[in-house]
């Protein structure tokens, strides 16, 4: 099927946009890639070093220069539920990779913090640059310049865009990644909602609160409402960084073993070794990042990818704006209802087709590119599969459902639940920002009414608890951009918001910071760009202003006149605070540093 001429127009547009950037980093590879096999650079001191620690069998194996080293990026930690899987990896991997002739050596770890920990604490605020360390320090591992391959462990919000960037600057190695796969259903996330609501209306005590979150984040594995965690592992399969069907397969299940091994010994398949050579970097083009964007549509995916992808995109060479993701938005249609647009879990829709089903469906009406490059070695079509584990304990894929296995949770393109897609870029005098629309209910969409400002979240939940905000009104949280504090999520802002508008409120939020990936069903202009601090009309609002939300027309506007709006001051708050504790202090540098949300937020300089 031949790709549609408007998203040939968005990605040809992004093509010649990328020249000045894209060729000269191909180059760059070429020129790694011409070096040879990594170790052939080495000195026999450094080779030394880089295999003293292996067992004589792999040490011997690396003295020469005709046997793939695969190289292990972990983010493993024991405290998180979706990381915790990857403890077995590196020894299913070597053995995987023995299996197949080659080596695998663990080349550095990264650090994975989790959202939902930190959620409204201050950690949050090191949770976007975290992302810049994670790629960071895979670099770091990577350095040593050992290895033929890389695979990727890691699954959640900021790690796999930041393993991504990393993979991208590292662009000469073949790259597969691993994911770890989602938690069993446990309490319905509507039902673990309803209660936070309760809590936050005094209906519930903290006991009950903790006994429904415990419920529903149960177990080892990814939470299983689509937020960014599992927005990430679509957009890998989707962008042929996964072996087909393997993002939604549970933790600890022989098939999620037999896929594990399957992914190392492929990536050791497509070095450059053997005659399958495959680098990420010219295997990711702008043909990739386009179907990554079209699958976040067609799935109403996380908020968060409208930095991150900026970003994984500029890594390699590739300019990508907002206006390109929200042009897609206008033509791609929403195929899934996964919690927040819907009551399913991710499981609900791996069962009724998940990633097979849905890359067919989008291929057939020409969504999707079909002939790029994947770490499979055919184009996206080999994706349209449903694995199963054979008797042997190796893995088939069948053709995936001709029917869904549950219509309510993801349909057909001729069938789709919304016209369009999930996301889309907000214009007007308070600059660019961006609405999650998919759950928000039409009716719900548009909001006029008077600003009520606040200088933090905890300003605005103080508000509530004092019965201040029992009206129709707009809430402008502001100074939260990446500059002023690193741009923490305020996913506490959802229930507070949520209970008013079940009251018959008409509420919404406008603020410079981010929320979660499970953007909830409030109305929400976010990443408003420029932030407050950086000068922005945001920060020049004032209490009782009229703001105009329509997330239908993507529109965003205080209701002043720019005579007047250019005559008031940005007051700056004092926000020394959010300068130390919880190591803020180590991270002066990045908020000094940090591009605006729409550039991806980077702090090393990596601009889209």
């Amino acid at each position: 099927m031949t790709v549609r001429s408007d998203v040939a127009a968005i990605t040809d547009r992004i093509r010649e946009r990328s020249k000045p950037s894209r060729e000269p980093y191909l180059d760059r590879l070429d020129a790694a890639v011409s070096k040879g096999v990594n170790r052939s650079v080495l000195s026999c001191g450094n080779l030394a070093h880089g295999f003293a620690a292996c067992a004589p069998s792999p040490k011997n194996a690396l003295k020469g220069d005709t046997v793939a080293n695969l190289g292990i990026i972990t983010a493993y930690n024991d405290m998180l539920s979706a990381h915790a899987p990857y403890e077995t990896y590196p020894q299913l991997i070597r053995q995987a990779a023995t299996d197949a002739g080659g080596v695998a050596q663990v080349a550095g770890g990264v650090p994975a913090m989790c959202d939902g920990v930190t959620q409204g604490q201050p950690g949050m605020e090191l949770s976007l640059f975290s992302r810049d360390v994670i790629a960071m320090a895979a670099g770091i591992g990577l350095s040593h310049n050992m290895f033929d391959a890389a695979v990727y462990l890691g699954i959640c919000d900021k790690i796999v865009p930041g393993l991504m960037i990393a993979a991208m600057t590292f662009g000469h190695l073949p790259a597969v990644f691993i994911p770890a796969g989602p938690m069993p259903s446990g309490l319905p996330n509507d039902e673990k909602a309803k209660t936070r609501q309760l809590y936050a209306e005094g209906k519930v005590g903290r006991a009950e609160l903790l006994e429904a979150e415990s419920k529903s984040y149960h177990s080892p594995g990814t939470c299983t409402f689509y937020g960014t965690a599992n927005s990430n592992q679509m957009m890998m399969e989707i962008m042929g960084l996964h072996i087909p069907g393997s993002s939604f397969v549970n933790p600890g299940t022989p098939l999620r073993d037999a896929m594990t091994r399957e992914a190392a010994q492929r990536a050791l398949a497509i070095t450059a070794l053997g005659n399958d050579f495959t680098p990420a970097g010219k295997m990711i083009d702008e043909r990739s990042i386009v179907n990554a964007i079209v699958g976040l549509h067609a799935t109403g995916g996380s908020t968060n990818h409208t930095i991150h992808l900026i970003a994984m995109a500029a890594a390699a060479g590739i300019k990508l704006t907002w206006q390109d993701i929200s042009d897609l938005s206008d033509t791609v249609p929403l195929l899934a209802r996964v919690y927040p647009n819907g009551l399913a879990d991710i499981n609900h829709f791996h069962a009724a087709g998940g990633m097979g089903f849905l890359i067919r469906e989008l291929l057939d009406a020409g969504y999707l590119h079909e002939d790029v490059r994947t770490v499979w070695g055919e184009g996206l079509r080999s994706y349209t599969i449903d694995p199963k584990l054979n008797a042997d304990g190796t893995v088939s894929r069948e053709p995936a459902p001709a029917v869904s296995g549950n219509e309510k949770v993801l349909t057909t393109a001729p069938k789709p639940f919304q016209a369009t897609g999930g996301l889309k870029v907000l214009k007007g005098n308070l600059g660019h920002a961006i609405i999650k629309t998919s759950a928000v209910k039409p009716e719900k969409r548009f909001v006029e009414a008077p600003a009520i400002v606040f200088d933090s979240q905890e300003e605005l939940n103080q508000a509530f608890k004092t019965g201040e905000l029992d009206r129709d009104f707009i809430a402008v949280v502001r100074f939260q951009g990446p500059k002023a504090n690193g741009m923490p999520e305020l996913h506490r802002l959802t229930t507070v918001l949520g209970v008013l508008q079940d009251r018959g409120r008409h509420v919404a939020l406008v603020t410079d910071g981010r929320m979660s990936g499970a953007s909830g069903k409030v109305p929400a202009a976010i990443h408003v760009t420029p932030e407050a601090l950086d000068g922005g009309v945001i920060g020049r609002i004032q209490n009782g202003d009229m703001i105009r939300l329509d997330g239908e027309a993507g529109t965003l506007e205080v209701l002043v006149s720019a005579e007047d709006l250019a005559e008031r001051p940005v007051e700056v708050p004092d926000l020394s605070a959010n300068s130390f504790g919880m190591g803020r202090d180590l991270f002066a540098g990045f908020r000094q540093l940090a591009l605006r949300a729409d550039e991806g937020a980077s702090s090393f300089g990596v601009a889209a």
